[in-house]
């Protein structure tokens, strides 16, 4: 069968974005800033730092974060409440998005457009998820999934960079998840070629669908990566979305969020509407969603000046005790976090 003949390509009529071969025009008249999606490398430089009083003892979503323009907010709630109103304030919370896409819209669709002029620092992004990937996948399925049909979803995948580089290695189908069009287009053209040459593991559904509108085929991934885009979603939407995305889990399945981790609090980027967040924050976000932490590493090989970087594998799974094994089944079960 030809390649094309398996590839179907799906927008849903609430995607803001048409799947367009030529790329939109840009609707802001700015230079794609050093960033990633979303702001995956900001320059820390002039970044706006916690006190060491602000670093310490400071209670769960409570604590005091900054936006790129360096006014301070107390907490998170301060803030949602400014960049998306409140409840029932429906204009507001759409404007965020469209802000949001909006700004990608007018980024080429390149490895350095994506990171924001960091394509150098894509083999140690790739180096660093492949071998986190190669550790969830023994510990986490027999065999380490070989012989399996292991199926994988790629959120906010941009011109595919994470699924060609990773994940069609691993996986023997990938769903490609984008908002933005002419990144979801580049993404098709290098997944599939023209010849439409049959291999093995293969890009399947190209979604042009935002991420806080998306709902997933129950009970097709075996894993669902999440890298570089979670920070445009409000908290409530971050929780809606896991609590739907967690029945396109199979039995086993697992997230993975790889993500920009803020010293404390909460950093806003005021360009792109988007938060980077800490990782006492993303623990109570996963706490809200029901999900335990099965593994998590910190990123390593990035220029010392951007974020840190964290990979967590989060399961719904409740923890289980292993017998006659308590104290190895303690290190390395998922943990609940409290």
């Amino acid at each position: 069968m030809p390649m094309e003949a398996q590839v179907s390509i799906r927008v849903q009529p609430s995607c803001t974005c048409s799947l367009a071969i030529s790329s939109p025009q840009p609707r802001f008249g700015l230079p794609a800033k050093p960033l990633f999606r979303h702001s995956p490398l900001r320059s820390t430089a002039n970044k706006p730092t916690a006190s060491p009083e602000q670093l310490t003892a400071t209670p769960i979503m409570e604590a005091s974060g900054f936006d790129s323009k360096g006014r301070e907010f107390k907490n998170a709630e301060e803030m949602w409440t400014e960049e998306i109103g409140k409840d029932g304030d429906v204009h507001k919370r759409k404007e965020w998005y469209r802000q949001g896409v909006g700004y990608w819209e007018g980024v080429e669709a390149t490895t350095d457009g994506v990171l924001g002029g960091y394509a150098h620092v894509n083999d140690a992004d790739i180096k660093g998820s492949e071998a986190f990937l190669r550790l969830l996948l023994v510990e986490r399925f027999p065999g380490g999934g070989r012989g399996r049909n292991l199926v994988a979803l790629d959120c906010g995948s941009g011109i595919g960079r994470v699924s060609k580089n990773l994940l069609i290695r691993f996986f023997t189908e990938v769903d490609l998840l984008e908002p933005v069009s002419h990144f979801l287009e580049a993404a098709r053209e290098s997944l599939v070629p023209e010849s439409g040459s049959a291999i093995e593991n293969k890009a399947t559904n190209f979604f042009c669908v935002p991420l806080q509108e998306f709902t997933p085929d129950v009970g097709r991934y075996d894993v669902i990566w999440i890298q570089w885009c979670i920070g445009h979603l409000a908290d409530d939407d971050f929780v809606s979305f896991f609590m739907r995305a967690k029945a396109g889990l199979k039995p086993g399945g697992l997230f993975v969020l790889k993500e920009n981790i803020a010293r404390s609090g909460f950093v806003l980027d005021k360009e792109d509407r988007s938060v980077t967040r800490s990782d006492t924050y993303f623990k109570e976000l996963f706490h809200r969603c029901g999900l335990h932490i099965f593994k998590s590493k910190d990123q390593r090989g990035l220029p010392e000046e951007l974020f840190a970087v964290k990979m967590y594998a989060l399961t719904p799974d409740t923890p289980k005790r292993v017998h006659g094994t308590r104290a190895k089944a303690q290190h390395n079960r998922p943990s609940i976090i409290k």
